[in-house]
């Protein structure tokens, strides 16, 4: 997976305390960006987590985030979750802190992988495949979740609207929802929109 976007993935590390890749002093932080290079993989960019983030990786474009978290992980956390909650992406966190509690609530928190520790440039490829897929599954299960809701809302305004014809204009419920479909087909409206158009009217009408 991670072969075929390299040339186009746009990787942002958020480097706790630092905004750039110099003042990156720890071993391990430079152990990460090494580890990166060695696997041919170029960072667009290191930022800190501020509260400025969210436009940072907007303007960059990030396909991918790699937290580099020395010991306040839960600080960098924080800024990162609240950077990516209106425009999700593939987390990856790596971190000497190996508290469970934090590993939770990142993983909770929409951290697609939480690394301790284990920056051998052998690992990183394998890491951020499984990043991006654990990432790319969860969007989708959210995808057909919304769906979903969106099916049972619709279903619910449709069933009341039927209600509404069979209570008013004496028909069965087969009658209601046909007289709502034609109705439908012919403005060219959505059998959703046409059944609110049908309990807006009965609202108003009382």
């Amino acid at each position: 997976m991670f072969d075929a976007m390299e040339e186009s993935l746009r990787i942002v590390i958020i480097a706790t305390g630092s905004d750039s890749l110099e003042s990156c002093p720890a071993d391990r932080s430079r152990n990460l960006h090494i580890a990166l290079l060695e696997n041919g993989i170029q960072p667009v960019a290191v930022l800190p987590a501020d509260p400025f983030l969210s436009e940072r990786l907007a303007q960059l474009h990030a396909d991918l985030v790699v937290v580099d978290a020395e010991s306040d992980a839960r600080d960098a956390l924080e800024h990162v979750v609240l950077a990516t909650r209106d425009a999700p992406r593939p987390i990856v966190m790596f971190t000497n802190n190996s508290d469970q509690a934090t590993a939770r609530a990142a993983i909770a928190a929409g951290v697609s992988a939480y690394v301790v520790a284990g920056l051998s440039p052998e690992r990183i490829r394998p890491i951020f495949d499984i990043a991006l897929a654990r990432f790319e599954h969860e969007q989708a299960l959210r995808t057909n979740l919304q769906h979903a809701q969106t099916q049972l809302q619709d279903r619910k305004v449709i069933d009341r609207a039927k209600g509404i014809l069979m209570q008013r204009q004496a028909l069965t419920e087969d009658e209601a929802f046909k007289k709502m479909r034609k109705t439908a087909m012919d403005k060219g409206l959505k059998l959703r929109d046409v059944a609110q158009r049908i309990l807006d009217a009965a609202e108003l009408l009382g």
